[in-house]
């Protein structure tokens, strides 16, 4: 990327507050001249220089550690400075002033980890990466944001990509020579090609399904009638009393939310008031709430008595006022005071567990793994989101539409036509192929300073 018109942006790299450092961060072809305003010289490249930090009148502003990093040696890949002074507030802010004095701009979130993708330092997956990674709510979070960043994403869309260049080039030979007939359904070169990508498909697509439940999370419902159980199968999934627990139907009011890890997966589990008919103004309340909080739940977790209800008659009642593409798990709690079996009803997933004893718990927390796609963080996880997915979805099925016609012996064009819009979509993960609009998407969500 050109540095011709390019603005020389600044922003503090360090949150607001007070800290026993602050740090501000230049980036562009201006700042070795803002350097030596600032600090009387421009430092050695790439050596820590203990320097005062002068305003306009040559009096300092501060006194602290300088760094500058020629282009294109640095993460912007543009001539980078790094001051390093005292953490207050007051401080900092006088620094960025002097620097907009001179002719920086402020930098708005992510601009300085997009310039490094657009001057090629980082792929989009990286750069996403780091964002991840600042926001990571647990160590698993920051593992598979440490992998892709160091470019395990990349690494595995570039094997994909690879794959479907030798599978590419062998379908369009036989466009380039016609006089050359190949029996695709045959040709053995061919189909194992397309085997091996089709796998790695499936390999890469499970371990991005991992990363988003582990970037996002899992947001489950707790919904039934009252005396269900649902607060005691909360303390039970928690580990300890986050809910009050009695006897008496409909002391559970309000939403109760606990934020639990579950070997890594972040899950929010939200407690609700007992579905019936109310008896009072507060208990329609925490009923209307609890309805609101079964519409934006990634799953709902309908716990029967099994003791009370063997057959869940309260879910074929109730299952007329869920959200029709709700994914719902039946828990018949309870199982500990029950000798016969339960009678789930037909096409719903169904758990057997006693929130009394924790008897089937360690099922229910694996079911509520698979159900985000979670195969565990040690399994290769990568940092993904949902446009990753989405793109990987596409992805797969242009390829399964060409290997469709390649079985069916259509024409060879419409094969490669379908490994081409394939490898597009591959393409706009990494960001080799990418609109403006994408990337204002992305960078928006970065925090000022990254």
């Amino acid at each position: 990327m050109s540095d011709a018109g390019l603005a020389t942006l600044v922003a503090a790299a360090t949150p607001p507050g007070r800290g026993g450092i602050g740090i501000v961060r230049v980036s562009g072809p201006r700042s070795p001249e803002f350097a030596a305003a600032l600090l009387g010289q421009l430092p050695k490249a790439r050596h820590a220089t203990l320097a005062r930090f002068l305003d306009a009148a040559g009096e300092p502003i501060d006194a602290g550690i300088a760094l500058y990093f020629p282009a294109p040696d640095s993460y912007t890949g543009e001539d980078v400075l790094e001051l390093q002074g005292h953490g207050g507030p007051v401080i900092i802010e006088a620094l960025v002033a002097r620097l907009v004095e001179l002719g920086a701009e402020r930098a708005g979130p992510g601009e300085f980890t997009r310039r490094a993708f657009l001057n090629g330092k980082i792929d989009l997956t990286q750069a996403e990466a780091v964002a991840d990674l600042i926001d990571a709510g647990s160590r698993a979070a920051a593992r598979a944001a440490m992998r892709s960043l160091q470019g395990d994403f990349r690494a595995r869309i570039d094997a994909l990509r690879d794959g479907l260049i030798e599978l590419r080039t062998y379908i369009e030979a036989t466009i380039d020579f016609p006089e050359e007939e190949i029996d695709f359904q045959s040709d053995l070169a061919v189909l194992d090609r397309l085997e091996s990508v089709r796998a790695e498909f499936l390999s890469v697509e499970g371990s991005a399904r991992s990363g988003v439940a582990l970037r996002d999370g899992l947001t489950v419902v707790l919904a039934g009638r009252p005396n269900a159980g649902k607060s005691s199968l909360l303390n039970r999934l928690a580990g300890y009393d986050a809910a009050i627990v009695s006897p008496l139907p409909g002391t559970t009011r309000d939403l109760v939310r606990e934020q639990l890890d579950l070997d890594g997966l972040p899950l929010q589990v939200l407690d609700t008031a007992g579905l019936r008919a109310p008896a009072d103004a507060l208990e329609a309340e925490g009923v209307r709430r609890a309805r609101a909080a079964i519409s934006r739940a990634d799953r709902v977790l309908f716990v029967i008595d099994a003791h009370a209800d063997p057959e869940a008659t309260a879910y074929q009642e109730e299952r007329a006022n869920l959200p029709a593409e709700l994914p719902v798990t039946l828990v018949f709690n309870k199982t500990d005071l029950v000798s016969r079996s339960v009678a789930p009803p037909a096409l719903v997933e169904a758990l057997a567990v006693s929130a009394h004893t924790g008897a089937g718990v360690e099922a229910l927390r694996a079911h509520l793994k698979a159900a985000a796609g979670f195969e565990g963080v040690d399994s290769g996880t990568v940092s993904a989101r949902g446009r990753h997915l989405e793109a990987l979805r596409r992805a797969h099925a242009h390829l399964e539409e060409g290997a469709r016609q390649l079985q069916a012996r259509h024409a060879a064009e419409l094969v490669a036509e379908e490994l081409r819009l394939c490898q597009q979509a591959l393409a706009e993960i990494t960001g080799e192929f990418s609109t403006e609009d994408l990337l204002g998407r992305i960078f928006s969500s970065f925090c000022i300073g990254k």
